[in-house]
């Protein structure tokens, strides 16, 4: 049996609104939630993972993508703090902090910064490693997401496209690239967030790319065109291109059902599955649960997550 070194995960989430006496899906009233804290559940859900994950391995990793406002119990920056979920998680994403949160390659507003960037700093301060993704091609916008995360004490990578599909061509060398070998996230620089590879024409176009380079952590999907990567095609990527040690993970979701996976039954589109939410929305491959409107905009229910094939 291979043994198990390091593993780990991030949930992407979209914070779920509760507003009083009901839970909203769509803009329909569909049941009352007044003895439901929405935002504990969710709580609840990503500690529950965390338990279960380090009974098996103690050292695996835990990264919550966005729904910062779980870091807090009141949602608020200055509240108090929800310690039994930031002692389950090891480090938290969010993307578009810096650039992208309104269309990609545009600097995200100041008053919107302003209110991610308290959560980011309190994350740090508490020990939970900040990785930001920024959604700008611009090389001053590039030059500046670095900077920008670079100078709060966050790692960060500026995605050149929105479907994470290649490897951005600028900056030629990763930020803050290094030979050190890369085993927990508080020793990583930098990463690459790769989890869509249609732009390599074979699986060893793909992972030749990605052995190339010195990128401390590398974010990809398992599997390439339908095909699960085996045991030895991912532990040729744990070295990076200049011989330092790095961490390789793998994009899972488990919020959303999407019609190009393995798993996928067509019937789920007419007769989902019990359990699932009255409404869904299901649109370019992806089908995502309906939980909220909030001043005019739709929110989604988003729980991605990253499992590193660390074998």
């Amino acid at each position: 049996m291979r043994k198990l070194t390091r593993i780990a995960i991030i949930l992407s989430i979209i914070s779920v609104i509760a507003l009083p006496g009901f839970i909203y899906y769509g803009g329909l009233d569909l049941a009352p939630s007044e003895h439901i804290d929405y935002r504990q559940e969710m709580r609840n859900f990503v500690q529950n993972i965390s338990a279960y994950a380090k009974e098996f391995n103690p050292d695996f990793i835990v990264i919550p993508q966005n729904g910062h406002e779980l870091l807090t119990k009141n949602g608020e920056a200055d509240g108090p703090l929800a310690i039994d979920y930031i002692n389950a998680i090891d480090g938290i994403g969010r993307e578009e902090l810096f650039y992208g949160y309104y269309n990609d390659n545009e600097p995200t507003p100041e008053n919107i910064r302003n209110m991610m960037t308290p959560f980011m700093d309190l994350a740090e301060n508490n020990g939970v490693e900040v990785l930001v993704i920024d959604y700008c091609w611009t090389h001053s916008y590039v030059d500046d997401s670095y900077e920008q995360s670079a100078r709060r004490g966050y790692i960060s990578f500026a995605a050149d496209n929105r479907s994470l599909s290649d490897i951005p061509p600028y900056p030629e060398e990763p930020y803050n690239v290094n030979y050190q070998n890369i085993t927990a996230l508080s020793d990583a620089k930098n990463f690459l967030y790769l989890i869509n590879p249609e732009s390599f024409p074979t699986k060893e176009d793909f992972l030749e790319a990605l052995r190339e380079t010195n990128y401390d952590i590398l974010i990809i999907e398992l599997f390439y065109n339908g095909e699960q990567l085996i045991f030895e095609e991912v532990n040729s990527l744990k070295v990076k291109a200049n011989g330092g040690r790095r961490l390789v993970i793998a994009y899972m979701s488990i919020g959303e059902a999407e019609s190009y996976r393995y798993y996928w039954n067509p019937d789920w589109e007419t007769n989902p599955p019990h359990g699932w939410p009255k409404r869904i929305q299901i649109g370019q491959g992806i089908i995502k649960c309906v939980t909220g409107t909030k001043n005019g905009k739709t929110s989604f229910m988003e729980i991605t997550v990253l499992i590193s094939r660390g074998l």
